[in-house]
Formats: structure tokens, sequence, C-alpha cells
């Protein structure tokens, strides 16, 4: 399976990929790595990255495309399970309003009534690492579970 592109040294999310730089990762493999977004919409906000540099989704490799979203498909899967989460909400910029210039597919756990509305993302955090650590570990058991 080919990568997105070369690796591109000081591009955080090539760094996170490589597993050069710590993050929550809750899967990777040749296609991709998902980790839980530093900065979540509500917990258990997840990135799903190709490794290899792609910064917009028109730059990913046609022959990547299909097995990257089925990895984001499983993603989503997993978070709502591993979250007991009603349902997800799957999104992508492109270059405008993306933090990061690397593309990155965003999975967040959704519930009715959690205050999320239009393209208002509130942002919240971790109340330390072992909380991270624990919803990264929720959300990799269901992934397991679900991939077995």
């Amino acid at each position: 399976m080919p990568n997105a592109g070369p690796y591109v040294a000081g591009c955080l999310f090539c760094e996170i990929a490589a597993g050069e730089r710590p993050a929550h990762v809750v899967f990777s493999d040749e296609v991709v790595a998902a980790f839980l977004d530093a900065r979540p919409v509500f917990k258990g906000h997840v990135l799903v990255v190709p490794h290899g540099h792609a910064e917009t989704l028109t730059d990913l490799p046609v022959e990547v495309v299909g097995p990257y979203f089925e990895r984001v498909q499983a993603v989503a899967r997993a978070v709502e399970e591993g979250m007991e989460a009603a349902g997800t909400f799957v999104a992508m910029n492109n270059r405008v309003s993306q933090s990061v210039p690397h593309l990155h597919t965003h999975v967040v756990p959704r519930n009715r009534k959690d205050g999320l509305r239009g393209f208002f993302w509130p942002r919240m955090k971790y109340a330390d690492d072992v909380e991270a650590a624990e919803t990264a570990d929720r959300i990799r058991a269901a992934l397991k579970k679900s991939t077995s």
C-alpha cells in the first residue's frame, strides 16, 4: 500500500504518525495513524491522518483514498462504541481552517443536546494525561473488537 506522500520533517502530524512526537494513538497501520485531538470538541475526538504527507484531500493519491476512508469508517464506529455516543460528526477541512497543513479527518463523538451547533466548535481539555490515556484505551479496545 503506497503512502500518501513523503515524510515531512517539522510537520506535527508526520512526526506523530512516525512515532516521533507523543500522542494518544488509538490506531496505526501502514495507511493511517489515528490519535486523540489534543484540544477536543468532546472527549474522544480523534484525528485520522495518512502516513506520509498530503496537505489536502486532493493531494491524497487516488489509490490511498479508499483505504484511508475505510480506516476513518472503522474509527467512527469505534468512537461511537468506545465513548457510548449516539453518533459521530466526521469532518475535514482543506486549507481554510486547517490548523495543521496535513490532511486530517475529525471524528467527534456526538449525543443529542451536546451543545454543538453548526460549525462553532467549543474546545475542552482532558483533566490530565491519565484521563486522555483512558479515553484512548476505550476507543482502541472498540477498534480491536470491530476489526477482529
